[in-house]
Formats: C-alpha cells, sequence, structure tokens
C-alpha cells in the first residue's frame, strides 16, 4: 500500500509539473517579444504598447463592440496613449496595430514582399485553403486575376445590368403592400438574388437556390463565430454546410458539363432553340470557370463559394448603410433623388439603365463612398510580417501579426474635416483613390468585385428612391462593429409608396 502511495504521489508531481511547465512556457511565450532585441545593431522594436493577459492578451478589449462610425474605445484609448501605431496582443499572437495611413499604405502595396495574409486558422477552415481569401503568393495570384478577368466580361454584359435591375424592381415590389420592412434581410435578398444568377445561372425559384440559402447562412453563422469544432457548434455546423454548398456546386458543374455536351452534339439541329441556350449558358461566371484549365476542380468550387461570400454579405451591408445614413440626411436624400429623376428623364418609361447611366450617377457615388468611409463594413485586416521590416524609426519583427485598421484613418479628423458627419460631398473635391481612403482594401488584395457592388447599390437606389419615402422605426439600431459589422435589430424602416407604378 506505501509503495502504492508513493507511486500516486509521484505521478502527482509529475502532472504538476507538466501544468507549471506549460503554464511557464506560456507567461514566456507571451512576454519574451516585449523584451525582444532585433537584429546585431542598436535598432528595436521601439513602439510603445501593452500586451495584456497571458495568451487571450488584448483580444477582449479590441473586439468590444462599438459604433462602425467610431473606432472605437480600444483604438481610441491606445492612440492617445501610444500614437497611431502601437504594439500589443491579439489572436494568439504578438501584433503591431496600425491606424496611420501612410503606415498601412507600405503594408497593403507590399503584399506578397514584406508582408503576407495571415488569417486565423479557423477561417482556413471554413474557407478552405484554395479559397482566394486566404491563398497566398503565386495562387492567389492566378486566382486574382481570373476574378479580374470575369469582373470584367460581366462589367460588358447587358444581361448582368438588366438582372440587377430586374431584382431591384422585383424586390421593391414586394413591398407595395408593406407597411414595415426589416431591411437587411430585404438587401441580403436582393444580392443573393443577383450573385447567385451572376455565378451559377439560378434564379430564386429554382430549388437548388433555396437549398444553397439555407446552407450559406449556416457558413455566415460560423464564420463569424467562436471556433470551436464541436458537434452541434455554429463553426462546426458551417463547416458541414461549407462541404454540402460543395457538394452541391460540383453536382451543377457536373451537370452543366453534360448539357454542353449535349448541346454541342446538337448544334446542328434546331438553330434558333440552341442558340438561345448557347447564350444562356454563357451567360455566368461558371460558365467561363469550366472553360479555365488552371484551375483545379476544388478551386472551382471555392471561386463560386468566394464569390458568393464577396457578392452576399458585404454588398447587402453596403446598402444598408446607405439607406441608413439616408434617412437621416434628407438634403443628401433630396440631391441623389433629383440626380436619378433627371437620368430616368432620358430613358423611356421601361428602358433598362445602362453601364452610361451608371456613369451619370456621379452624386450617388459620393453617397457609396461616403457611407463606405463613415460606415465602414471593412474595419481592419490581418497581415504578417515576412521579414524584419524597418518603417521610420522602428522596426516590425519578422513572424509578428500586423493589423491595417481602416475604421481609424476613415475617421481621424486630421485626414477628413468634420470626420464624424455623413456628408457626401466631400468626394466632390477629396480624391477617391488615395492612402486615407482603403474600404475594398488596397494592393493586390484589394477587393477584385467592388465596382460591381457598387453597381448594384446605385440601381437598387435608382428604384427605392423614386418609388418609395421611409424612416427608420428604431434610431438606436446603428450599425455596430462585432468587430464585424450589422444591425442588431435587422434595420426595420417604415415606408411608404410615392407611386403606384415603378419607373
Amino acid at each position: 500500500m506505501a509503495a502504492v502511495a508513493a507511486l500516486s504521489g509521484l505521478w502527482v508531481v509529475v502532472f504538476v509539473g507538466i501544468v507549471v511547465g506549460i503554464f511557464l512556457s506560456l507567461i514566456l511565450n507571451h512576454f519574451h517579444p516585449l523584451l525582444l532585441k532585433l537584429g546585431s545593431g542598436p535598432v528595436t522594436i521601439n513602439l510603445k504598447g501593452s500586451f495584456g493577459w497571458p495568451l487571450l492578451g488584448e483580444t477582449l478589449k479590441f473586439l468590444k463592440p462599438h459604433h462602425s462610425n467610431s473606432p472605437g474605445s480600444f483604438l481610441q484609448n491606445h492612440c492617445s496613449r501610444y500614437g497611431k501605431v502601437f504594439k500589443t496582443h491579439l489572436f494568439f499572437s504578438p501584433t503591431i496595430v496600425s491606424c496611420d495611413p501612410e503606415l498601412n499604405y507600405f503594408i497593403l502595396q507590399n503584399e506578397g514582399k514584406l508582408f503576407q495574409c495571415s488569417y486565423p486558422k479557423p477561417i482556413h477552415g471554413i474557407l478552405g485553403n484554395v479559397s482566394m481569401l486566404v491563398a497566398v503568393g503565386d495562387t492567389h495570384k492566378r486566382l486574382r486575376n481570373i476574378a479580374l478577368s470575369l469582373v470584367t466580361i460581366t462589367k460588358s454584359k447587358p444581361e448582368f445590368l438588366h438582372d440587377i435591375e430586374r431584382t431591384a424592381i422585383q424586390i421593391l415590389d414586394s413591398w407595395k403592400d408593406k407597411p414595415q420592412v426589416i431591411f437587411c434581410e430585404e438587401a441580403r435578398k436582393f444580392t443573393f438574388n443577383v450573385i447567385v444568377k451572376q455565378v451559377l445561372g439560378l434564379t430564386p425559384e429554382d430549388t437548388v437556390t433555396t437549398k444553397i440559402l439555407e446552407d450559406f447562412l449556416t457558413f455566415m453563422r460560423g464564420l463569424i463565430s467562436l471556433p470551436i469544432n464541436i458537434p452541434g457548434t455554429p463553426y462546426a455546423r458551417a463547416v458541414k454546410a461549407r462541404s454540402r454548398i460543395s457538394s452541391t456546386v460540383k453536382a451543377i458543374i457536373e451537370e452543366r458539363r453534360r448539357n454542353n455536351n449535349n448541346y454541342n452534339d446538337d448544334d446542328d439541329d434546331d438553330g434558333d432553340e440552341n442558340s438561345e441556350k448557347r447564350r444562356n449558358r454563357n451567360s455566368d461566371f461558371l460558365e467561363i470557370l469550366l472553360c479555365v484549365d488552371t484551375l483545379s476542380e476544388d478551386e472551382k468550387v471555392s471561386f463560386v463559394l468566394d464569390s458568393l461570400l464577396g457578392g452576399y454579405e458585404t454588398t447587402s451591408l453596403l446598402m444598408a448603410m446607405v439607406v441608413h445614413f439616408l434617412a437621416h440626411s434628407p438634403t443628401a436624400l433630396q440631391h441623389l433623388k433629383v440626380e436619378h429623376e433627371n437620368i430616368r428623364c432620358m430613358k423611356q418609361k421601361k428602358e433598362y439603365l445602362n453601364w452610361e447611366d451608371y456613369k451619370r450617377m456621379e452624386f450617388t457615388q459620393n453617397v457609396i463612398n461616403e457611407a463606405l468611409r463613415f460606415g465602414n463594413v471593412v474595419k481592419f485586416v490581418h497581415r504578417k510580417a515576412l521579414k524584419d521590416v524597418k518603417f521610420r524609426d522602428y522596426l516590425i519583427p519578422s513572424g509578428w501579426k500586423v493589423l491595417p485598421v481602416f475604421t481609424a484613418v476613415h475617421l481621424d479628423p486630421s485626414l477628413h474635416a468634420n470626420a464624424d458627419e455623413f456628408h457626401p460631398w466631400r468626394w466632390e473635391t477629396q480624391e477617391q483613390a488615395c492612402k486615407k481612403f482603403t474600404p475594398f482594401g488596397g494592393g493586390s488584395r484589394c477587393c477584385p468585385g467592388s465596382e460591381l457592388a457598387k453597381v448594384e447599390v446605385a440601381f437598387f437606389l435608382h428604384h427605392l428612391v423614386q418609388n418609395f419615402r421611409w424612416i427608420t422605426e428604431d434610431d438606436e439600431d446603428q450599425p455596430m462593429a462585432y468587430p464585424y459589422v450589422e444591425f442588431q435589430r435587422g434595420l426595420v424602416l417604415n415606408v411608404e409608396p410615392l407611386r403606384a407604378d415603378h419607373a
């Protein structure tokens, strides 16, 4: 018995030793970067900041919810104490946070050279390693070039613009007998119907569209949840939802290939009918992707998912931002309405809008840009230093995470006059493509579909402002960063038709 007791005591000592060892290792790993002196010369990190708690660091403070048209208390406090560039510990890594437009621009322009996209590993678990959003190096360059080609082709197709307008009219027609709508839901319905038609050639009436939407909503909820891969958690459900979407898209690809072969075999028969079929099947992203030999099957599926993600959530959120800010800016709304009435006067009653009409929407562009600046759809991006990087009088250590924060730059009163006000007229003189305005990122990772998103918002506004007046039901329902941005109550609007029929 004594031997057993002695053995048990030994195991307790060993266990405690292991726990203490792990704890000390974590503590050392957390605080060691604070004391690190880099290189053989006298240069040190030379940045102020704090690391917070072991492991968690200051992550919880950084992620604390706040209005998206505010930098939030974390950035305000840290910038006032340490300056616009400071060190901290976020997402389990020593991190440099930049609220400086020059450094942000430097980071974005040196993607793949000095810095590399570095999202947390759980994001890879949902998006997949061949997603353009997380791919790096030559893989990302290849995928991006294909995306840019698709966008260029799409912009030149009248069918795409017509689909946007038809979908907008359908959504607004459904409001005629509704005194109230939850706008975020309506915006998501609009953007999803547009993107699923453009990418996969599906209509809202197709049963597979409903199936994809259900899985996609599960996927989106998991993308912004705690990364706990245990059955029943939102994250685990999202991983399974992505697998189901992949299977659905693969089945669509196989069916499309079979149909293409059948159409090619029958090209000599029923000429007019087959010509119409060819036009239909050549009108979406998928048809072009099938002809790209440089993409693997998994990359094509992932490309479709990336397109759905980019064309759904961020575009619908931008729409909600615009509608919300216009509800509180009657002067801007009236100015916008006049612009669209003038454009409509140049068209036949039910004539579709075209690319030239979009280019005439100059104040609309100002409104969209101001919503992007003031509302901040994207707050920050994740990067990692590939080597020791000297910038000004400090060094960014190799392997450290770097977070360029766009929100802080967009709302900096030293860069934007009356930065805390929604003022679309500022864009009549302020340059859009500049270091102090990066709503879609920058460099080689600037969103390739940003122009298409603006077209969708502009065409929807064209019909909205001419056919409805609206007020927000709850003034407390503001866009909040969690850190992703959303309206907690869905942006409830009281709506009233201006006339019986649409323009």
